[in-house]
């Protein structure tokens, strides 16, 4: 977890963000691998269940799995320093969630997100699944509207050939307007969902070819292929007023909150697809989009989604169909060495927590021009044509000037609460940072041009350009800036089904189709 720094210390970063001159980094600086953000093979691991008898007391046990999480702890925290270790869970009954989970599955989903894979990917968990459980392990790469098709592609090919045992799923759960104009770039645009908008997600296909793959016949999947079917056929954004329509003329969803019972171990070597069910078992970060996900295959919102780590506390089971039961582990984020400013923009720490957030907006604008998307003017600049040198201490004042933000007392302009909404912009992924895998900077053409980047963009829905647009539509494109405004108000507001939707990569020839229309400059 994050020490609370020193006040010397907070005042030394503010300073730097107020006189530093920020520079563009280089494509490469963009690539992670996941040798570096994880270490294969130290005590950078998870805490595992330690064995146990049925002869054992619940207290006896209890004891026991505390015992040996302090140890797991200890070792990692004598291993790093606190500076350079990342914030990860130290909450006990959160992996006890995650043992349970492990242990109902027949099948493990682990969700990342397409913008920053290998920081929600840990080897330990992938060696454990496929190695010691023998289950299969399936990667989905959600999200993908908000990355350039050819990095989806080139993200899939290396968790291939880094992880051969992987079955690797694209997916979002976002609706697409096949309407909008394609644009690359840009800050992207809030749209409420409507009607049956989650039925229109990429992925379920994938996935339940995945499952038939895995099960080879095994369980009857039937009943999911036909569900697919009736949700695709069935989809519909009908609801012309703009709100969420409680979806109740569909099949009832039974849902299972099961708290106590992750206390109650059960072995994993118990009967595999008991009772002709397959269990999926969904594990992933905060903020990865799970919970939207589970409401994709689901077709419905059964999820509340949530930008706040943390959210989910208890797993939860969903079925499907009679035959697929999906088990959903609440958000666990593993120990790393992730830079702190990085783990901010991934969503792994709450923004309204950070004691300092300039630095990481300055982390943010020196790899996107943050200033350009947003059309900002320079606080010291007389003429607008002209070209000034931003600091992150600037991006933050030009746009709390630009949002009205003020402060309450003396009526400056409120460069702290501004600094916590372009953050959340960028978790959000309306202001959307990706990163690369290794040698995607000198191979960027050979993706761009490869054959499944083609596929991948028919895939999403494009189409010609739009014609004219509703005047509703344009008046949600004129109040996006105010609805987000009022969320900066509360960093732990629940969403109410709001998701952003986004795509692009200036730099990218072939580009997805953006669901929400870029903001101009007069609309924000």
């Amino acid at each position: 977890h994050f020490e609370r720094d020193s006040r010397e210390e907070v005042e030394r970063r503010k300073r730097a963000a107020r006189e530093q001159v920020l520079q563009p980094v280089s494509a490469e600086v963009l690539e992670l691998d996941i040798r570096e953000v994880y270490q294969p093979g130290s005590v950078l691991d998870f805490p595992r269940r330690p064995p146990w008898s049925y002869e054992m007391s619940k207290e006896q046990l209890m004891s026991q799995e505390e015992r040996s999480f302090q140890e797991y702890l200890g070792k990692i925290h004598g291993a790093y320093t606190s500076e350079k270790l990342s914030y990860f869970e130290h909450n006990l009954e959160t992996w006890r969630q995650l043992w349970r989970v492990l242990e109902m599955s027949d099948i493990v989903l682990l969700i990342t997100d397409i913008r920053h894979p290998v920081v929600n990917f840990p080897p330990a968990l992938y060696e454990y699944v496929t190695g010691e459980l023998g289950l299969a392990l399936v990667l989905v790469l959600n999200k993908v509207d908000l990355a350039p098709p050819a990095l989806v592609v080139a993200w899939k090919h290396y968790f291939h050939q880094c992880y051969p045992q992987l079955h690797i799923v694209l997916f979002t759960s976002f609706p697409r307007d096949t309407r909008t104009p394609q644009e690359p770039g840009g800050v992207l645009k809030k749209n409420r969902r409507r009607g049956k908008g989650w039925t229109r997600a990429l992925g379920p296909e994938q996935l339940l070819r995945a499952c038939e793959a895995i099960t080879v016949g095994k369980v009857d999947l039937s009943s999911w292929r036909e569900k697919i079917a009736r949700d695709v056929a069935g989809a519909s954004w009908g609801n012309v007023s703009g709100e969420e329509e409680e979806e109740e003329d569909g099949p009832a969803v039974l849902v299972e909150q099961l708290t106590d019972s992750a206390m109650e171990p059960t072995g994993p070597s118990r009967e595999r697809y008991k009772d002709g069910v397959v269990t999926i078992g969904c594990i992933g970060f905060p903020n990865v989009g799970k919970s939207s996900l589970i409401n994709g295959l689901v077709g419905r919102k059964v999820v509340s989604v949530s930008r706040t780590p943390g959210h989910t506390r208890y797993f939860q089971t969903y079925f499907l169909t009679p035959s697929v039961k999906l088990c959903d582990c609440p958000g666990l984020i593993f120990p790393s060495l992730l830079p702190r400013q990085l783990q901010v923009l991934a969503g792994i720490y709450p923004i309204a927590q950070i004691q300092e957030p300039y630095t990481s907006v300055g982390y943010l604008a020196s790899r996107i021009p943050v200033q350009a998307l947003l059309h900002l003017r320079h606080p010291e600049a007389e003429d607008p044509s002209a070209e000034h040198p931003w600091c992150a201490w600037d991006i933050c004042e030009a746009w709390a000037e630009k949002r009205g933000y003020k402060t309450a007392k003396a009526a400056r302009n409120d460069v702290y609460r501004a600094a916590n909404s372009l953050l959340r912009l960028a978790v959000d992924g309306r202001l959307s940072l990706c990163f690369y895998p290794p040698g995607y900077s000198e191979q960027r053409g050979t993706w761009e041009s490869h054959p499944e980047t083609a596929e991948l963009v028919l895939s999403q829905g494009r189409v010609g350009p739009a014609g004219d647009e509703e005047e509703e539509e344009e008046e949600e494109l004129s109040s996006s800036c105010e609805e987000e405004g009022e969320e900066d108000r509360d960093a732990d507001e629940e969403g109410e089904g709001d998701e952003d939707t986004p795509t692009s990569d200036p730099g990218s020839c072939l580009t997805a189709r953006n669901p929400y229309a870029l903001l101009g400059e007069d609309e924000c």
